[in-house]
Order: structure tokens, then C-alpha cells, then sequence
């Protein structure tokens, strides 16, 4: 995933003429250094491509404000895309943000049940739930909400937290000790809140070259409002809720409830009803029946608090260009 994102934007910058100066995540460098050794290995031109490492307060803060950087992409928290668009808006300078995310997956009753589990799964977990994406609100129609409720426990609890590199492992460890703390903190944030853990809620101990990494077991949650902490931070870990709804209204309205804004899924065989909530629904990219699929070639991006401008395809490649209208008088 650190990889891919890294790609998303040195593609089109590179495509368009540029030159160009990324950071990685300090948390995530590695792939990004493999990178560069094989841009070097295959002599690719000095000086394009500059890959460098360091904090985010330092060095990519000192990217964001010099005078030869003429555009900024960056992917991350939402506090962080504040501090830089306001760095950027003093400058008049270019900037994408693909920010936070706390998405909702609208599952009604009629929802195609012969593919749905195997999707929501990978939605709420994938990655340990360590993708912006990942569906972290699931929303149900209240007459399906047992019945989900009580299969997609039994799913999630057969899944294998384990060593990513053995056999049938489902879920790995989470990027960090801090980002650990914080997945725990939220845990513990949920449950004074009233939450009621249905699924996992704990650490995982992996045996191995895994001992004391930092594994927690896919947790379901369920008795939370939608305007509880819980449900409006984005968690960025293997914790998901449960909400019931009555009505399309009451759906639209609790995938609404956060500042968040950038995917959601929506799961029914309806077309007309996917229409109408795709259409009112605040996210920059909106599934049916389906998760994680797109083209590359399409926009992609979030709403509120999720995010400025759009990344992929024509997007991508307008927004690392800058137009000139020459006129020659004849």
C-alpha cells in the first residue's frame, strides 16, 4: 500500500515533465528506497527522480515551503493536510490532499447475499483495516441486522491474525507500537462510550519472528450513536461498528453523521435505490455491490474533511501541469 500510493503520484508528475522530490512516510520508508534503487539501476535521468527521508515536521515540511516546489500531493492525516494547505494557501501554491477516511457501508435487506460476507470482510479488515478506504461504519437495515450481525461474527473470528508471511494468514500486525497504542486507546474509548464488543477487542500473540508485534484480534462493536468519538474519528485499525436503520433516509443520514467524506459501499439489489443514495451520499467515491474496485483512470478523492482535488487519469495530469494561453497576432 505505501508503495501504491507512492506510485498513484509520481507517475502522472513524472508523465507530465516534471521533476520531482517525494517523501515517504517516515513509518513506511522501505519500499519507497527499493524504488529508487531501481530507478538508479536502470539509469534513469539524475536529478528527476529525488527520493529523500525524514520526519514530516522537518523535511517535509521544508519541501512544502520552499520557493522551487510548485505543487504539493500528499496523502494522510487530515491534521496534517491542514497544517499544509495552510502553508501552501500563504504561498498561492498548488495542493492535492487525500485525507482521512470514516466510511460508511450501507448494507440493506435485499443486499446479494451469495458474494456480500466475503466483501465485507475485506472491507472492514483488509490490510488490518489500515486503508483509508476500509469501511469502518456498517450500516444495516434493522430487519436484516441479526442475522448479518450473527454472520459476520462467525467470519471474522475464523480469520487467521498471524505472521503476514505464513500460510493463511488473514490479518497482520499494525504499522507501529504508536499507532498500536492508539488502536488500543480507541478500544478502551469505545467501550466507556457503551459499546458493546461482539468479536475480538484484544491482543493477539503471535508466536515466532512475530512475538510482541503489535497484532490485535478484528473487532465488531455494536451499541454506539452515530455521533459518538468512536463513530467520528477515523481509527485506522481492525475496528469496526454496527448501526441499524429503518429507512433510506436513515441511512443517508448516518452515513452523513461525520466531518468525513471520502468512499462508501453501498450493498442492495435495487439499482434505482443505489442511484438515488449514491447521487446524495457525501463521498468522493461510492461502490455498489462491490469494494476497492476502480479504474485508474477515473477520479479519485474525497469530500469535507477528506480531502481537496482528485488523483488519476486526466485529474492527476492536469493538476501537475500548468496552462499558458499563447496568442500570435497574424
Amino acid at each position: 500500500m505505501p508503495l501504491l500510493l507512492f506510485t498513484w503520484k509520481l507517475a502522472p508528475a513524472l508523465a507530465a515533465g516534471n521533476c520531482v522530490v517525494a517523501k515517504p512516510s517516515e513509518v513506511t520508508p522501505l519500499t519507497a528506497q527499493m524504488l529508487a534503487e531501481v530507478a538508479r539501476a536502470i539509469d534513469f535521468p539524475e536529478g528527476v527522480l529525488n527520493i529523500v527521508h525524514g520526519l514530516g515536521q522537518t523535511v517535509g515540511q521544508a519541501m512544502v515551503d520552499h520557493p522551487g516546489i510548485k505543487a504539493i500531493s500528499f496523502t494522510g492525516s487530515t491534521a496534517v493536510g491542514q497544517g499544509i494547505a495552510e502553508s501552501c494557501a500563504r504561498q498561492l501554491k498548488k495542493c492535492s490532499l487525500e485525507l482521512g477516511g470514516k466510511n460508511a457501508a450501507l448494507i440493506f435487506a435485499d443486499a446479494p447475499k451469495d458474494t456480500l460476507f466475503e466483501h465485507i470482510v475485506r472491507t472492514a479488515f483488509q490490510n488490518t483495516g489500515q486503508i483509508c478506504l476500509c469501511g469502518s461504519r456498517l450500516l444495516i437495515e434493522r430487519s436484516y441486522y441479526d442475522e448479518f450481525r450473527d454472520q459476520f461474527i462467525a467470519r471474522t473470528t475464523h480469520h487467521l491474525v498471524s505472521d503476514p508471511l505464513a500460510e493463511g494468514t488473514f490479518s497482520g500486525p499494525l504499522v507501529s507500537q504508536a499507532h498500536y497504542d492508539k488502536v488500543m486507546a480507541y478500544l478502551n474509548l469505545a467501550r466507556e462510550e457503551g459499546g458493546r464488543v461482539v468479536a475480538g477487542g484484544h491482543r493477539v500473540d503471535v508466536p515466532g519472528r512475530c512475538a510482541n508485534g503489535w497484532f490485535v484480534a478484528p473487532t465488531i462493536i455494536e451499541g454506539l450513536g452515530p455521533h459518538c468519538r468512536t463513530n467520528q474519528e477515523e481509527i485506522f485499525g481492525p475496528i469496526v461498528t454496527l448501526q441499524a436503520f429503518n429507512d433510506e433516509d436513515e441511512a443517508l443520514a448516518l452515513a452523513n453523521a461525520t466531518p468525513y467524506g471520502l468512499s462508501a459501499s453501498i450493498w442492495t439489489e435495487h439499482l434505482s435505490r443505489a442511484h438515488r443514495l449514491a447521487a446524495r451520499v457525501d463521498a468522493g467515491i461510492v461502490w455498489v455491490n462491490t469494494w476497492m474496485q476502480r479504474d485508474l483512470r477515473t477520479p479519485f478523492g474525497g469530500m469535507k474533511q477528506s480531502g481537496l482535488g482528485r488523483e488519476g487519469g486526466a485529474d492527476a495530469m492536469r493538476f501537475f501541469t500548468e496552462p499558458k494561453n499563447v496568442c500570435i497576432g497574424v
